[in-house]
């Protein structure tokens, strides 16, 4: 979605199971703040070719050609170059992020604080035993090739010198708000901010739309040239 004179751009990743055009909602008022808008679809997701499985390293992967791309074909628009994500899209942001020195902010919504915690409540909820449990998280961790403790957003967010806005709703039952607080707490960086939204739950890109105002302000203040 490109901005004739633009010369900033925001791309923006879907979180599991989603798509670019699901967070159109979401893009729109960044586009009319006056900013280039990149969207994504990872492997296996999409417009995108099928992948034998998904994984929160393997969106970043996807992340990381994107900018790459967009850096080679339109560096015009590359001035500054801003992240956005949801869900393990969000914590892809974050782990792409921490691996360049080339991103100028990032917004985190709805991002888990540690994969072991989010897989380990899922499996629970299914009645499993704990040593089955065990077993399923380790099995996880060899067939995606990373360790949980090597992309955790907790994690991510503590090698990251760029401005990052935290976004979760109060309300979310799929990752619950404290994953939000765990990141924060676990890094507390004056760079590093949290903004909690009333009545959101995890899909809520309506509500998250609401506040789009608060997140272009954080843009704003990061350097970026809005309307």
């Amino acid at each position: 979605m490109p901005i004739e004179g633009s010369k900033e751009t925001l791309i923006i990743l879907h979180g599991w199971g989603g798509n670019a055009e699901l967070m159109l909602p979401i893009a729109v008022p960044f586009y009319n703040a006056g900013l280039n808008i990149l969207l994504i679809d990872s492997r296996a997701h999409g417009n995108s070719d099928s992948a034998t499985f998904s994984s929160l390293p393997r969106f970043a992967e996807d992340l990381g050609k994107s900018i790459d791309w967009l850096k080679n074909q339109h560096p015009n628009i590359c001035h500054k170059i801003a992240l956005l994500g949801h869900s393990v899209g969000a914590g892809a942001v974050l782990y792409a992020t921490s691996k360049r020195n080339d991103i100028d902010a990032v917004i985190s919504i709805s991002a888990f604080a540690h994969a072991n915690g989010m897989m380990t409540r899922y499996l629970q909820s299914l009645k499993l035993p704990t040593f089955l449990i065990q077993i399923i998280l380790r099995y996880v961790q060899w067939l995606i090739g990373h360790s949980f403790n090597t992309f955790a957003p907790m994690h991510s967010v503590c090698k990251i010198t760029a401005p990052i806005l935290i976004v979760h709703g109060k309300e979310d039952t799929t990752i619950p708000i404290n994953d939000a607080r765990t990141i924060i707490n676990n890094c507390p960086k004056p760079h590093i901010e949290l903004f909690e939204v009333d009545d959101a739950g995890h899909e809520s890109v309506d509500k998250f739309e609401e506040h789009a105002d608060i997140l272009i302000q954080f843009l704003k203040k990061s350097g970026f040239t809005i309307k």
